[in-house]
């Protein structure tokens, strides 16, 4: 009988440490897990058109699949702008094993790649977080990062004033010390992280604006036509990627400064794979570290699993 794992499932059976060490036991071993790129398709031609992504990845013991909608359109609505299911199967035999709550899946795996990225590019006392943008995957970025970093102060920049609002409100209400900013830049100025979670296809975070010190974590852009930061805060700063692959092809914020000339690919350090594995860091106090995420389906395979064999333990 094929399982239904809700959001409150992934929650309850993914908190944040254990979501991290999933993820790098994942990466430690992601030899054994073929990914192949994921299909990106566009519903359509206008900057706000529709975006379906599916992600395949396997491994001996299981095989999954995320079907992903994105539309920018709903982002004025009660609708969700990115809605997704993930179907898990057996990787002997093919059986689907479970579905699950796709939109909980990604926000909890892609905040955890990136505290994960963090606690290895990020000062360990870090505890000033400014997080740009206010939806699902912003809240959940905050979590995670206030979960694993001594976070005392989280500062919410958003386009629109009002979601910024609302974000530092629910954190706030969460136990989190989270208010709401307009001035942007004068967050960046202070902040010993800035995660990034939007949809702009232009620049949001000045390069001039960044704390010397700072790690600046992108997450937010997933086409080569979206950017959240620009050329010089790619020159200020050591780039870092989730995976090689998917840095090249799909990201604007990697794939613009190389057109420009700011980056050449082998100024690119390390990947996830290689960061999980040792990569030696050797950060200095004042290096600005750069961390560009796009996703990996490795990261929904083994969370999903993950999920769905701590469901299957008998109670202690």
């Amino acid at each position: 009988m094929l399982d239904v794992i809700t959001a409150d499932h992934i929650d309850a059976e993914l908190p944040w440490p254990f979501a991290i060490d999933v993820l790098r036991t994942g990466f430690l071993a992601g030899d054994s897990v073929t990914t192949p790129q994921r299909h990106h398709h566009s519903m359509g031609t206008d900057d706000d058109s529709p975006t379906l992504l599916l992600m395949p990845s396997w491994s001996d013991q299981y095989a999954g699949v995320k079907l992903v909608t994105v539309f920018p359109t709903n982002r004025d609505t009660d609708v969700a702008t990115i809605n997704g299911n993930y179907l898990l199967l057996n990787g002997t035999t093919g059986v689907p094993l479970a579905i699950l709550d796709g939109g909980a899946l990604t926000a909890r795996r892609t905040a955890a790649a990136s505290v994960l990225a963090a606690t290895m590019l990020a000062r360990p006392d870090s505890h000033r977080l400014v997080v740009v943008g206010s939806g699902r995957l912003a809240g959940e970025l905050a979590r995670g990062y206030c979960t694993l970093f001594p976070i005392d102060e989280v500062i919410v920049w958003n386009h629109r004033s009002a979601g910024a609002e609302q974000l530092a409100a629910a954190l706030f209400d969460d136990g989190l010390p989270a208010t709401s900013t307009t001035d942007l830049g004068a967050a960046c100025a202070a902040a010993d992280i800035v995660t990034c979670a939007t949809m702009s296809s232009t620049p949001v975070v000045s390069g001039g604006s960044l704390n010397v010190g700072c790690h600046l974590d992108l997450v937010g852009a997933f086409t080569p036509a979206m950017r959240e930061t620009d050329d010089v805060a790619i020159r200020r700063a050591r780039v870092f990627v989730d995976t090689m692959a998917g840095a090249l092809t799909e990201a604007g914020d990697i794939l613009q400064p190389i057109q420009s000339g700011a980056l050449r690919e082998s100024d690119i350090e390390a990947d996830l794979f290689s960061l999980c594995r040792g990569f030696d860091v050797h950060r200095a106090d004042d290096d600005i570290t750069l961390f560009k995420s796009v996703g990996h389906a490795l990261e929904d395979l083994v969370s999903a699993a993950a999920v769905y064999e701590a469901l299957r333990q008998p109670p202690a």
